[in-house]
C-alpha cells in the first residue's frame, strides 16, 4: 500500500487558502484526498457545522487531550485553540489517503519536526489592499479584529519561506490549477511510483 502524503497549507487570513482546499477537494475522490478537521475551542461561525468544518470543544476537553498527547499539533491563536488529531491522521495516510492541513506557521513547524515527509504549501495574497478587501468583505468581524488581523497576517507572512511550495492568490482558478500541478507531481515522485508500479517494474527489468 503507498502511504498517503500529507500537505501543510498555511496562509494569513483571507489569503484563500479554505477556499481553495475545498475547491480541490470538489475535484478529488474521497478515497483520493482529504482535508483534516481539526479541533478548536473558537465560538462556532453562521453556517459552521460540528464535525464538518471543525470539532468545536470546551477549553477544557482541549486541554485534557493535550495532556493525553491526542494532538500531531496544536496552537493557540487569538486567544483560542486549534488542534490536529495525531490518531486520524496516521490511521489516513495509512489506507493511501492524502491529507490537506489547513494549519498555521506554528502548527506547520510542529508536524514538520514529527512527519518530516510531509509537503508544505504557503499561500500569499496579491496586495495587503487585496487581503484587508477580503477580510472586510467577510461581514463577520469588528473594525478591531480585522486591523488584529492584518498586523497577524504581516507577522505571519514572514514564514513563507519555511515552505516547499510558494502560491500566490490573486487569480482563483491559476492559484487552483497551481494546487493540483503541485499534488500531481508529488504522485509522480519516484518512491511513490516505484511502490504503485511495482508489478509493471519488475516485469520491464525482467531478463
Amino acid at each position: 500500500m503507498v502511504q498517503g502524503t500529507l500537505y501543510i497549507v498555511s496562509a494569513p487570513s483571507g489569503a484563500g487558502k479554505s477556499s481553495l482546499i475545498q475547491a480541490l477537494l470538489k475535484t478529488q475522490p474521497l478515497y483520493d484526498t482529504q482535508v483534516s478537521i481539526s479541533h478548536t475551542t473558537r465560538p462556532i461561525r453562521p453556517g459552521e457545522k460540528h464535525g464538518e468544518h471543525y470539532f468545536f470543544v470546551s477549553v477544557e476537553q482541549f486541554e485534557r487531550m493535550i495532556e493525553e498527547h491526542a494532538f500531531l499539533e496544536h496552537a493557540r491563536v487569538f486567544g483560542n485553540y486549534y488542534g490536529t488529531s495525531c490518531e486520524t491522521i496516521t490511521q489516513t495516510l495509512s489506507t493511501g489517503v492524502d491529507v490537506f492541513l489547513d494549519i498555521d506557521w506554528q502548527g506547520a513547524q510542529q508536524i514538520r519536526q514529527r512527519m518530516p515527509l510531509a509537503r508544505s504549501i504557503f499561500i500569499l495574497p496579491p496586495s495587503k489592499e487585496e487581503l484587508s478587501r477580503r477580510l472586510r468583505g467577510r461581514g463577520q468581524d469588528s473594525e478591531g479584529v480585522i486591523t488584529q488581523r492584518m498586523a497577524q497576517a504581516v507577522a505571519e507572512m514572514t514564514h513563507y519561506a519555511e515552505y516547499d511550495y510558494l502560491i500566490v492568490n490573486d487569480d482563483f482558478n491559476t492559484a487552483l490549477m497551481d494546487l493540483k500541478t503541485i499534488i500531481r507531481a508529488e504522485k509522480l515522485r519516484l518512491e511513490r511510483q516505484k511502490l504503485r508500479h511495482y508489478a509493471l517494474i519488475t516485469k520491464l527489468m525482467a531478463d
